[in-house]
């Protein structure tokens, strides 16, 4: 398991806060069932490291003061400009807790649809699920390589896969699907044409 080392937050002055930021650490909280919130810092460049290999719902070892504890990545603020992140939260998790989250949705390859003329289209791009956090997907990816123009994919059609997911959709909700691309009509062409000249 990935293990992001922290240090507790006991200055809670600006000055402070400017002092960490320059030494490439960000502030962030730790919260659960069995801990009394705590204020911590941790280095930004270990965080980035740890969700590249454990993704953005795997679970991390959090080491505070010497004692270890199993948590995820519960939310985080960035810059909206330079996409840095500025703080983080983190929520304590053992193997029985049940989270409810966002997990992004991939379409993998290139359908059958698109190589004749067709579009895939996504509707959904994140799922919003309830699971323990052992079982939490780091992404949720359909294979569309072999999807003829007209191939829909509901909700109802990846539940056996995510089986110890809950989704909180309806099974009737539409993900993608390939859809014909309406040809442009010879006037319209021509119209274009002119109007580009």
């Amino acid at each position: 398991m990935n293990t992001l080392v922290a240090q507790e937050r006991k200055d809670f002055k600006k000055s402070a806060l400017k002092t960490f930021r320059n030494d490439g650490e960000i502030p962030a909280i730790v919260y659960g069932r069995e801990i009394n919130t705590k204020s911590i810092f941790i280095k930004y460049t270990d965080l980035r490291r740890v969700i590249r290999n454990v993704g953005r719902n795997g679970i991390i070892s959090l080491n505070v003061n010497g004692q270890s504890k199993n948590v995820i990545l519960r939310d985080y603020q960035n810059n909206p400009v330079t996409k840095d992140i500025l703080h983080v939260d983190f929520l304590q998790v053992d193997q029985h807790t049940e989270i409810d989250t966002n997990v992004s949705v991939i379409l993998v390859g290139t359908s059958k649809g698109e190589k004749v003329g067709g579009v895939a289209k996504q509707f959904l791009h994140e799922l919003n699920i309830t699971a323990k956090a052992n079982d939490i997907p780091d992404s949720i990816e359909i294979d569309i390589t072999n999807f003829e123009i007209g191939h829909t994919v509901q909700i109802g059609d990846i539940k056996k896969e995510y089986s110890n997911c809950t989704f909180k959709h309806e099974d009737e909700e539409t993900i993608m699907m390939v859809d014909y691309v309406k040809p442009i009509a010879e006037e319209d062409a021509s119209q274009v044409e002119v109007s580009g000249v």
